[in-house]
């Protein structure tokens, strides 16, 4: 152990020479400046009462911003107690600065550790869990830290516990329940880099917003770059809130399950993202497999990244295996295509209505194509009204029986909630079976298995109105059933007894499970795999809408193998847009 003399011998007197002899609060010796920025400056000093080394930031008390923050910092680490945040021993002023003193952390802060690349993928994994767990202290205590980043990551050289590998520091910024709000809704705060979406629009934050911060921290530590960051403010500003290119496109010797939950974690909607116990438990189980080669991202990565245009400019080589349709295009023809079969199909609501059926189906297209979550309410509210006037309200309670989990389930923005309804356009072509195949086009598991069930619960909810010729067929219901309300209420009643919930897991562990069996690394064990998954798929929907008696409207052969032929090619196409492993 190196003693106190030892200590303050290894440390230059101030520039002058001269030894300092600046005394703060009666007992805090300042020995010499570790480090200054815009929140005051820290000092390594010497506690004269207890004979020991702290840290002591001084910020000037004439900023009464700056010092409204150091007393927000003071009253937000006195309420935690964790190996993984660093300890504040005491909080005071004079007429001249605020001071807070703090345990004195000797390390390198995880930016610095990266940059010398001495970091392996599992030492990034330990961090991430020690991080998960200080986080799940502070927020258990109503403590938002609200400004995660590399910068205020410190590693120590002599880590206490596997809990305390890491030291999160700087809750200057954090806000904290109970206490009035250090900013007004509408304020930015925080560094933009690493910012969550809501944070960085002004609106409140939660600890969801601080397990974007840290998954966004994650993600750069595997990968050597920070998508967001952009070499000016208003770059960077742009930035906030786009999806970020797939982890596994940047690092495809990674764990699939780590990626997908830091994907899942940066999710520009903060009810997509999960938990934070949820990254906990997959940094954990991925923490076996993870290498342990110090250095595995090159440095001059890291250096350079802030001039490299991974968003706005030319992609990152991994890029050219996304998928490049827009979302709000796909979802402006889903909305026009909609409109259209509803004009067009039923001759009922054609004659009720004097809209030409071509130009709705543009105006559709057009509204949710620009405003996607608001454009879906108000088509449905539209077509609502059409619905009724045309004699047919049991129609509106299916329609709301449709877009009511969209929304619940699917990403808040609305641009894919009306995706579903490619399982009834696909029913109509007699290969319904394909879509769980055009939903693992997503890149998130709980995404991939939403999309794939919402779309057999759309076939299901439109057997009723196709009279039963998609995939499943039609339960006996009443003739006239759209003629009320109670009769599509009894129509949405009869799907869910009769078991479609239970089909629709068997195609949402298809969409889920697809990814994981075509890896894009050998087309013929891809081909193969394609296969068999589609082969499988076909069966399992089948033998279990047999199992809860529905009457299969496509029993015979033909179109089913055409629906499996469908669902292989596009199985395959997805493994061949997925990076070699």
């Amino acid at each position: 152990m190196t003693t106190l003399d030892e200590t303050l011998t290894q440390h230059q007197a101030p520039p002058q020479g001269e030894p300092s002899t600046t005394v703060v609060l009666d007992r805090y010796l300042l020995i010499r400046r570790l480090g200054s920025g815009a929140f005051g400056v820290v000092w390594l000093a010497h506690d004269q009462r207890l004979d020991r080394v702290v840290a002591v930031k001084r910020i000037e008390a004439h900023d009464s911003d700056m010092a409204q923050r150091a007393e927000r910092e003071a009253i937000a680490a006195a309420r935690l107690s964790h190996p993984g945040i660093v300890a504040l021993h005491e909080a005071g002023r004079d007429s001249q600065a605020v001071y807070l003193v703090s345990e004195l952390v000797r390390g390198a802060t995880l930016r610095e550790r990266l940059l010398a690349g001495e970091l392996s993928d599992r030492d990034v994994v330990r961090i991430g869990i020690a991080l998960c767990d200080a986080l799940s202290h502070a927020h258990t205590r109503g403590v938002i830290h609200r400004d995660i980043k590399p910068a205020n990551v410190i590693i120590p050289d002599r880590p206490d516990g596997e809990a305390g590998i890491v030291k999160l520091t700087d809750f200057g910024i954090a806000l904290i329940a109970g206490d009035d709000a250090l900013t007004k809704t509408g304020d930015v705060v925080g560094t933009l880099a690493y910012m969550a979406p809501e944070q960085a629009d002004g609106r409140p934050v939660s600890g969801l917003s601080d397990l974007y911060s840290l998954a966004l921290v994650l993600y750069e530590a595997f990968s050597g770059v920070n998508p967001i960051r952009a070499p000016g403010a208003a770059a960077t500003a742009r930035r906030v809130g786009t999806r970020l290119p797939a982890l596994q496109q940047l690092r495809p010797d990674l764990p699939a399950e780590l990626c997908e939950a830091i994907d899942w974690a940066v999710q520009p909607e903060e009810f997509d993202r999960g938990t934070l116990a949820e990254l906990r438990e997959a940094l954990l189980d991925s923490l076996d497999q993870a290498d342990t080669t110090a250095g595995t991202i090159d440095a001059s990565v890291i250096e350079s990244y802030e001039q490299v245009d991974l968003i706005d400019g030319p992609p990152l080589q991994a890029e050219r295996f996304s998928i490049s349709i827009p979302a709000r295009l796909l979802a402006a023809c889903t909305a026009a295509t909609l409109v259209a079969l509803l004009l067009l199909a039923p001759q009922a609501i054609v004659n009720a209505t004097q809209l030409p059926p071509l130009w709705a189906a543009l105006a559709a297209g057009l509204l949710v194509g620009a405003l996607p979550r608001l454009g879906v309410l108000i088509l449905a509210a539209g077509l609502s009204a059409l619905f009724i006037s045309a004699g047919v309200p049991g129609w509106v309670v299916l329609m709301a029986a449709a877009i009511l989990p969209s929304a619940l389930l699917l990403e808040r923005d609305g641009s894919n909630w009306l995706f579903a309804l490619g399982a009834p356009l696909l029913g109509l072509l007699g290969a319904a079976c394909a879509f769980p195949a055009f939903a693992s086009f997503s890149s998130s598991g709980r995404q991939r298995a939403m999309l794939a069930a919402l779309g057999l619960w759309w076939l299901a909810l439109a057997e009723s109105i196709a009279q039963g010729r998609l995939l499943l067929g039609q339960l006996p219901a009443q003739v006239d059933w759209a003629s009320t309300l109670k009769g599509g209420l009894d129509v949405v009643v009869a799907l869910i007894s009769h078991g479609v919930p239970l089909v629709a897991l068997v195609w949402a562990l298809a969409a889920w499970l697809l990814p994981s069996l075509t890896r894009g690394g050998s087309i013929a064990l891809d081909l193969a795999a394609s296969l068999l998954w589609a082969i499988a798929l076909t069966a399992a929907t089948v033998f279990a809408a047999k199992a809860l008696n529905w009457p299969l409207a496509v029993p015979q052969a033909g179109p089913l193998v055409a629906g499996t032929a469908v669902a292989a090619i596009v199985a395959l196409a997805g493994a061949a847009l997925r990076p070699e492993r």
